[in-house]
């Protein structure tokens, strides 16, 4: 896919996860890793109204070299894509219930949301860990994420939102929203007698999807 195409593809993607309600105001924000260096969401745009034109370019060291200038966030983006050299996209969103499970879970906690549908497992993996609060923009969140990253595709950062990569746009963007889902499903059925996944169906899935 061409530059101009991923910059297509980003609006267009915003623009979604903005009409679902994954994303509010300016909050919220893209990168996608190009041969060259990245693109990513400029800083308190809206998702919703993203100029594919003016989406920041960042060279290889993350050095800002075109478009309006990138999301006060970059930190958070350069963790996952040097952490996971796989990664060639990640999301980072407030949506409400992956939000939620934020403001509930434990820092360190490696799995607040259960194994409740295959597509969570296939798309987020065996572990989210939930990293400890850091104020918004505080690059000292860095390495904490980094080291996360090492063995997981998504994070929730504490009471503040989720973190997720994927092998490509379409593959973080869908990843993004099956974890919203599968928060949305954990919170419904809090302290219900819900029937998880087993192990070995875990296995399986990792197996043929991880």
């Amino acid at each position: 896919m061409s530059e101009d195409d991923l910059r297509d593809a980003i609006a267009a993607h915003g623009r979604l996860l903005f009409g679902r309600g994954f994303s509010v105001g300016s909050a919220g924000n893209i990168s996608v890793r190009l041969p060259d260096g990245f693109l990513m969401t400029p800083t308190n745009s809206c998702l919703g109204r993203l100029d594919p034109a003016r989406i920041s370019k960042l060279d290889r060291e993350y050095r800002h070299v075109s478009g309006d200038k990138p999301s006060k966030e970059v930190f958070m983006h350069r963790a996952f894509l040097e952490a996971r050299p796989e990664a060639e996209a990640v999301v980072h969103l407030h949506s409400t219930h992956a939000t939620a499970i934020a403001c509930l879970a434990t820092p360190g906690e490696p799995a607040p949301i259960p194994p409740l549908t295959p597509y969570f497992v296939m798309r987020i993996g065996r572990v989210l860990p939930v990293i400890p609060y850091y104020r918004p923009g505080d690059a000292a969140m860095e390495p904490a994420i980094a080291a996360a990253a090492r063995d997981a595709r998504a994070v929730l950062l504490a009471n503040h939102g989720p973190v997720v990569s994927g092998k490509s746009l379409d593959d973080a963007v869908y990843a993004a929203e099956e974890l919203e889902e599968a928060a949305k499903l954990a919170l419904l059925l809090r302290g219900q007698p819900a029937r998880l996944l087993t192990e070995a169906q875990v296995e399986d899935l990792l197996g043929t999807f991880g």
